[in-house]
């Protein structure tokens, strides 16, 4: 087929499958002895394949792969594919640490209304949650707390926020959770702006990763389908 026929069936312009295929991300085109290129089904599949990898893992990801099969390194390619799965399982799991974490301090507010608004010193916090001062710097170092400095004295003063992501901490840390996890679903509170506004964000951050999993899915078909057709093109 021409270079139109198969822009045309994927929606695209002539010029970008000419980019795919020097970018590496389909096989070499034959040519006609005026110079035309010929593309086959099996260049279909391959553009259905990549396109697929683009949704499912990005650009970056989706060309690193294909052009991995067409440099003969199958293993490479699917090893990128594997660290797309496990980033994808690592996400649905920080997703469990988060709503699990967001509905125990919903019920158990680490600040009661009432409670003193002043910050707590390192010695008051590690109290509070029956842990050593270490402990505390340790989260600190990973990245989980990030407390504050008494201008005067230079000491630690953990404030409400640090309150609440040392109770988070606490609780995963209790369930085993690793702390680089920890500091994971640290960082999606705080960019949620709290565990109310995450609690409202966490249906969607579901949906988004059911989508990213299914298109996973999808782009295992396509690429599967041209994996037979590959051989094809030696």
């Amino acid at each position: 087929m021409r270079p139109t026929d198969l822009a045309r069936r994927h929606g695209l312009s002539t010029q970008a499958v000419r980019n795919y295929e020097a970018d590496g991300c389909l096989p070499p085109a034959a040519r006609t002895p005026s110079g035309y290129r010929v593309y086959t089904e099996a260049h279909a599949a391959a553009l259905d394949a990549y396109l697929a990898l683009v949704r499912a893992y990005g650009h970056a990801t989706g060309g690193r792969i294909m052009r991995a099969l067409h440099g003969g390194a199958l293993d490479a390619a699917l090893t990128a594919v594997d660290r797309g799965h496990a980033q994808s399982l690592r996400d649905r799991e920080t997703l469990d640490a988060v709503r699990g974490a967001v509905e125990h301090l919903l019920e158990h507010p680490p600040e009661r209304p009432g409670a003193a608004a002043g910050a707590r010193t390192v010695g008051e916090l590690a109290h509070r949650l029956r842990i050593t001062r270490a402990t505390l710097r340790n989260w600190e170092a990973a990245g989980i707390l990030t407390p504050a400095r008494d201008p005067a004295t230079g000491h630690r003063a953990y404030g409400p926020q640090d309150v609440r992501d040392a109770e988070l901490a606490h609780l995963l840390r209790r369930g085993g959770y690793p702390l680089d996890g920890i500091a994971e679903v640290v960082r999606q509170i705080r960019a949620a702006g709290g565990t109310e506004a995450l609690a409202a964000t966490l249906a969607g951050w579901e949906e988004r990763l059911t989508a990213r999993r299914l298109a996973m899915l999808d782009a295992a078909g396509r690429l599967g389908r041209y994996l037979e057709l590959l051989p094809l093109q030696a």
